[in-house]
């Protein structure tokens, strides 16, 4: 694997300091994928009460009924609920649950509610992904307070973290499958219920999985709106960087209607997300995304808590997407919750940065190293916005990621699925996607946005 960064561009501009957390031990390195950590830095263990079994692998085989190409399956067809948590009987359950989550709870006392199944430890990646993290945790550190990286070579640079902004750069770099192209729906639910989706193309490219990359440059990203016609043909274009305190992002939209390519400098922070009707922000996609710089970054340790996991009945294409998008929520019959140990990050916005969320609390699968709930903070510091991703594993390459990402605001009663594919034939993620570099340049985006 090529490296994903270098620090030229940071250091040319006089803005590299050192990492305040050194490299690990070749000791300490030599307990990733020992007796007592997974090769990417999880606890093997299963916890001491038997909910939590221990990690052996992922799933041992493919399940019965999958086809090559075809839409995955659940490996767990029959199982059924081992209880179900609801406004009624949650806090015999608090403990283990995000103060969002029970927020959301208490917000729709006679819907939701989050049935909760046997826990599986399905998450795996390829072999030589392993080998590239084990050498990276010995060498990779933080630059520029956080902002930037150096000597990575991995997706995830930090497996045995110090600190919360290594858990959060493994969430960032976490590996995808180096490049994909996807189809899938966003749909903005209003208070009443009423939806309309909107279908997007999008696809992410690494910049080490293309020759000669930029120094400081993370991934191309490339999202074309297909559907509703109002908006189609429309497409951002994000050149994401690494240390963007030293280099911005940098983004372009193609307005079809006009047939104007612009400078795009709102895809960022907190500025509004494309056509989600403000109900996420452009670093809140994935959960968490960007340029960490606004905020202080502190580990409050390790938890367990019941996460969305194994979410495969929401990928089921016999349903219609309204069959699972109700009014306030997702139906809580499509959903799975199982417990697992996840890490909890607290940001908290610096003095004199500004961002509609004061503060943001990140509850990181080990598993993962993906962020599966987020709880979100206005500037009174009141509960806002609960953000959850429901997670699944792509096990026939072995790419852990989101069957959707869900964001509920709490005061409007909207929410905002992003990743459902029911209605669209077949299985819609393409894995190794071919690319240039040259398809990830302004030029390219009217060939793209082309009705």
């Amino acid at each position: 694997m090529k490296k994903l960064t270098t620090i030229t561009v940071a250091a040319a501009l006089g803005l590299i300091t050192q990492a305040a957390f050194a490299e690990l031990t070749q000791e300490q390195a030599d307990r990733l994928g020992g007796d007592e950590l997974t090769p990417i830095g999880a606890e093997r263990a299963g916890n001491a009460a038997g909910t939590i079994p221990a990690w052996t692998g992922g799933l041992s085989a493919l399940p019965a009924g999958y086809v090559e190409g075809q839409p995955l399956v659940d490996p767990f067809p029959d199982e059924q609920p081992s209880f179900t948590i609801t406004a009624e009987n949650y806090e015999q359950y608090q403990e283990n649950l995000s103060p969002g989550q029970i927020a959301l709870l208490k917000r729709y006392p006679d819907t939701y509610r989050m049935p909760v199944y046997t826990t599986h430890r399905t998450a795996a990646y390829p072999d030589d992904i392993y080998a590239e993290i084990k050498q990276d945790a010995l060498t990779a550190i933080t630059t520029d307070d956080g902002n930037g990286l150096a000597n990575v070579d991995s997706y995830c640079p930090f497996p045995i973290p110090k600190s919360g902004i290594e858990i959060v750069w493994n969430h960032v770099l976490r590996y995808r499958g180096g490049s994909v192209k996807r189809t899938y729906v966003q749909i903005p639910v209003q208070a009443s219920g009423a939806f309309s989706p909107v279908v997007f193309d999008d696809q992410l490219t690494f910049a080490n999985y293309l020759p000669n990359p930029p120094e400081n440059r993370l991934f191309y990203y490339k999202q074309a709106i297909k559907a509703p016609a109002r908006l189609e043909g429309d497409v951002l274009l994000v050149h994401e960087n690494i240390n963007q305190v030293a280099e911005p992002r940098a983004a372009w939209v193609y307005n079809a209607g006009q047939r104007r390519v612009r400078r795009a400098p709102d895809v960022a922070y907190d500025g509004p997300g494309t056509a989600s009707d403000a109900l996420r922000t452009a670093d809140d996609l994935d959960l968490y995304n960007g340029a960490p710089d606004r905020y202080e970054w502190k580990l409050l340790g390790k938890k367990e808590l019941y996460i969305a996991y194994n979410a495969f009945r929401l990928l089921d294409k016999s349903k219609k997407y309204k069959d699972i998008v109700l009014k306030g929520h997702l139906n809580p019959d499509f959903l799975r919750y199982e417990l697992h140990r996840v890490w909890v990050v607290e940001a908290t916005l610096k003095d004199g940065q500004r961002h509609i969320y004061a503060r943001r609390t990140f509850f990181v699968d080990e598993d993962t190293w993906q962020i599966s709930v987020a709880d979100l903070y206005d500037g009174r510091g009141e509960m806002w916005r609960v953000k959850e991703a429901h997670n699944v594993s792509h096990y026939q390459v072995k790419v852990p990621w989101y069957a959707t990402e869900t964001s509920h605001d709490l005061i409007s009663g909207r929410h905002l699925p992003i990743g459902l594919d029911n209605e669209i034939k077949g299985y819609q993620y393409h894995w190794d996607h071919k690319v240039s570099e040259r398809e990830y340049t302004p030029a390219a985006l009217r060939r793209s946005g082309v009705r």
